[in-house]
């Protein structure tokens, strides 16, 4: 199992989450943020009191995959969100090593599914 996050434009988000609800990626969790570093867009960076530094607004996506998802989930991701310009985003995997339903105490890949 693996856990993709990526940092997107926001503007791109219903596109990335319509391309992935299209081909069966269903459940996703998003976070509103801001980011600097490499990846900044640097026509659209702005500093603010809050965080001076000159940065851009992100979206993170998580999503939670079993290993036959997640190369098409990454593939979708960059397609998608691509515009070919400085501050696109990144994409990280991360090994799950076990995930636990609260509800019911179930264990494993069978909790996404």
């Amino acid at each position: 199992m693996k856990l993709v996050k990526a940092y997107i434009r926001p503007m791109l988000l219903e596109e990335v989450y319509k391309a992935l609800r299209s081909e069966g990626h269903c459940c996703i969790t998003v976070f509103r943020g801001e980011g600097a570093g490499q990846y900044t867009d640097p026509d659209h960076a702005h500093g603010s009191l809050q965080f001076p530094a000159m940065h851009s607004k992100v979206v993170k996506i998580e999503i939670a995959a079993v290993e036959e998802d997640f190369n098409s989930i990454i593939e979708i991701i960059q397609q998608t969100a691509s515009t070919g310009s400085r501050g696109d985003g990144i994409i990280f995997v991360i090994p799950i090593e076990n995930m636990i339903r609260i509800r019911d105490g179930e264990e494993g890949a069978k909790v996404i599914e």
